[in-house]
């Protein structure tokens, strides 16, 4: 166990049961938080790219003329 985990255990040890199940919830939404999000924001960006694909030939582009555009 870590020193933080150690510290956290301690910490929870003189907490009555009620906090203590707080404490486990909080850490249960950060594992959660956690491994939800680097997958989903990676698996978006990804989609992203597949969707514009070879759309792009590299020749460059003035903005103000795209808005011009019909």
């Amino acid at each position: 166990m870590s020193i933080i985990a150690e510290k956290i255990f301690a910490a929870v040890k003189t907490l009555p049961e009620q906090q203590a199940a707080e404490v486990l919830d909080f850490a249960e939404f950060l594992q959660a938080k956690m491994a939800q999000q680097p997958h989903g924001n990676r698996e978006k960006a990804l989609a992203t790219l597949d969707r514009y694909q070879g759309l792009y030939d590299g020749v460059p582009f003035n903005r103000e003329e795209l808005h011009e555009r019909p």
